[in-house]
Formats: C-alpha cells, structure tokens, sequence
C-alpha cells in the first residue's frame, strides 16, 4: 500500500488536496478527525482551543507522534492500493509513519499567511480563527509539534497561491505521478 502524507500550515489547502484525491476515489484518512472524535468523546464543543488541548493533551499521553500511532490500524483498515494521510503537524508524526509503512511519500502544501488567513475568513469551519493574531497564535502551536521539520521532509512540494482550477490542476498531476511511481 502506497501512503501519501499531506503536510501544511492551517488552511494552506490540504483538506482541498485531500477532497480532489477523495474525487480520484483514493481512501482519505484525516489526523484532524481523530482529534475531533477525541473531543466529541469528552463532550466538548468543537473548537480550536478544544481541538488544540485535545491535541496537547494526546501527544503528553502517547508522545509527539500520538496521531500517527492512532492512524496507523484506521490506514490499514483502507481498501486500495494508496491512501491519503491528511493532516500531518510533525516530524514524528512521518517518521512514525515513514517507519511503519515501505511506501510513503510526503507532499507539502504552501500558502502565504495572508492567503491562509483570507481563506479562512471564508470558509467558516467551527474550528477556524477569527483574526490574524488567532492564526499566529495556531500557527505557532503547530510550528512546536515539528509542523516546519516535517515541511522540510517533504518528497514533493506543491504551491496554493493561484486559482483552485491551477491548484486542482497540481494535486492531480502530483497524484497522477505518485500513482505510477513504483
């Protein structure tokens, strides 16, 4: 099984990677899912500060790597011959990862903050930021789990600064070449 990895800031356009990929019919495993049912569990709202203590709170339970070791039965769980890991904040996350699966790759989105932050602003997710200090504040949270390390690890590197058509365009060609690859 090939597993791609999909690193990136907050709304840097991952989950928009993961949507074209899930249009290519290839299984779609979100790290920010497991945080999300994590927080359901303990009868919280779903919000950034909650998704952000849940995070802290799993990572001091099972290490920086908490996600990844969660993910690994659901991404074997998958049917097909690749599978898409959304949602990846760190270093240990893809070694964990990386170690436990012969076939990964990594991709890295990039987008400007500003772009981040007009995105977000429009996209009205019940854990979104309100403002552009809220983004820093985020930005840095995930900068600490190892989000820029694993940034640096990437195989692949795909630029989000344009249209969704240009974008759309990039991740099916990024898919199209990982696919074939042996």
């Amino acid at each position: 099984m090939k597993i791609i990895g999909v690193v990136g800031m907050p709304a840097s356009g991952k989950g928009e990677f993961s949507r074209i990929a899930k249009e290519m019919n290839i299984p779609i495993v979100v790290l920010g899912d497991i945080i999300r049912n994590a927080v359901k569990d303990a009868g919280l709202k779903i919000t950034d500060k909650n998704m952000g203590e849940m995070s802290k709170c799993l990572r001091r339970g099972l290490g920086m790597d908490a996600l990844a070791q969660l993910s690994i039965p659901i991404i074997e769980e998958q049917k097909g011959n690749i599978v898409i890991v959304d949602g990846i904040r760190g270093d240990a996350e893809v070694d964990t990862l990386s170690g436990h699966f012969h076939d990964f790759h990594l991709v890295a989105v990039h987008s400007s903050f500003e772009t981040r932050l007009k995105r977000l602003s429009e996209r009205k997710r019940s854990d979104d930021l309100p403002d552009a200090d809220s983004l820093k504040m985020r930005d840095d949270r995930e900068i600490g789990w190892g989000l820029l390390n694993a940034f640096s690890m990437a195989d692949l590197k795909i630029d989000n600064e344009g249209t969704m058509e240009e974008f759309e365009m990039k991740v099916k060609d990024t898919l199209y070449k990982l696919r074939m690859e042996k």
